[in-house]
C-alpha cells in the first residue's frame, strides 16, 4: 500500500560536501508504513516555484522504533539543492514506500557494496540483515576519505571495509580491485551505487557465479511507472524500474 504523508525534518546533518541526513518523523505522530531496504519515496520540494516534479530518494534507514525515517539526499539540482537546506520544525509531503527492495536473506554469505550516495539503501538493509543473524560485509567506495558516506553507522550493524580512488582510506582503487571481491567468501552481493560501478560489479559476480542484486538509479518522475522516464530493457522487455525495481538481479538485466 502507498500512503500520501505530511513528515516534519527532526533534523538535518552535512555528513559531506554536497550531501544531507534528514531525520523526519509523520507530522500526525503515528508509526511509519511497513518498508523494505531498497525501497524509495518521492519526495514534494516545498516552497519550489521551479521545481514542479517529486525527488526519489532512496530509504536509508528506518529507526528500530519505526517512528523515524531517514533520508541521505545529494545535492544533484535545484530541487534536491533544496532539499538539503530544510531547517528542523520544517514539513514536506512524502509518497511512499515505491518499489521493490532487496532481499533480507539470513542464510547466505552477504557483501553489501555502495559506491556514493548508493550507500543509502545499505544501511537499513544492514540493520535487518544483521538483527536476522547475519552480520553482513559492507564495501564502501568514494573517492575520497572525506566522501566515505555512514561508515560509522555501518559499523553497528556489519563488518565494513572501505577503499577510495585517491588511495587516502582504505584499499587504493575501485571497489572490484578490493580484496573483498576476489576472495571467493561471499555467495551474495547487493549492490547500489553509480551504472559503471554496478556493471563492473555484476561481471565479477558472473564470472565467481555470485548471486547479485543491484539497485538502479535511472531517472524518475512519477514513481508510479505513468511516465516511463525510467525504462530499463530487461530478459523480459523494457519495464519501469520505479515499479518493477528499483531492485534487480543482474540474471533479470541486460547488461554485457
Amino acid at each position: 500500500m502507498k500512503y500520501d504523508l505530511t513528515f516534519n525534518v527532526i533534523s538535518n546533518e552535512r555528513p559531506a560536501a554536497g550531501f544531507a541526513l534528514l531525520r523526519l518523523q509523520r507530522a500526525d505522530g503515528e508509526a511509519l508504513p511497513p518498508m523494505h531496504p531498497g525501497q524509495f519515496v518521492e519526495v514534494e520540494v516545498p516552497r519550489s516555484k521551479r521545481t514542479f516534479l517529486r525527488r526519489p530518494i532512496s530509504v536509508n534507514f528506518v529507526e528500530p522504533d519505526g517512528m523515524t525515517l531517514w533520508l541521505l539526499v545529494r545535492e544533484a539540482g535545484e530541487g534536491t539543492a533544496a532539499l538539503c537546506t530544510l531547517e528542523p520544525g520544517s514539513s514536506l509531503r512524502m509518497m511512499l514506500p515505491l518499489g521493490n527492495g532487496f532481499g533480507v536473506d539470513a542464510s547466505r554469505r552477504t557483501l553489501l557494496v555502495g559506491g556514493g550516495v548508493g550507500v543509502a539503501p545499505l544501511l537499513y538493509l544492514a540493520r535487518l540483515m544483521s538483527e536476522a543473524g547475519n552480520r553482513p560485509t559492507v564495501l564502501l567506495g568514494a573517492r575520497s576519505a572525506e566522501m566515505l558516506l555512514q561508515a560509522d553507522e555501518f559499523e553497528k550493524y556489519a563488518d565494513v571495509l572501505t577503499c577510495t580512488d585517491d588511495g587516502s582510506a582504505g584499499h587504493n582503487g575501485v571497489v572490484t580491485t578490493h580484496p573483498a571481491m576476489v576472495s571467493g567468501e561471499f555467495d551474495r552481493i547487493c549492490c547500489c551505487g553509480p551504472a559503471p560501478m554496478m556493471k563492473a560489479v555484476a561481471a565479477v559476480a558472473r564470472q565467481r557465479g555470485i548471486d547479485c542484486e543491484v539497485s538502479l538509479e535511472n531517472m524518475m518522475a512519477c514513481g508510479l511507472g505513468a511516465c516511463l522516464c525510467c525504462v530499463e530493457n530487461t530478459v523480459k522487455g523494457h519495464v519501469c524500474v520505479c515499479t518493477e525495481g528499483p531492485v534487480f538481479n543482474i540474471n533479470q538485466l541486460n547488461w554485457q
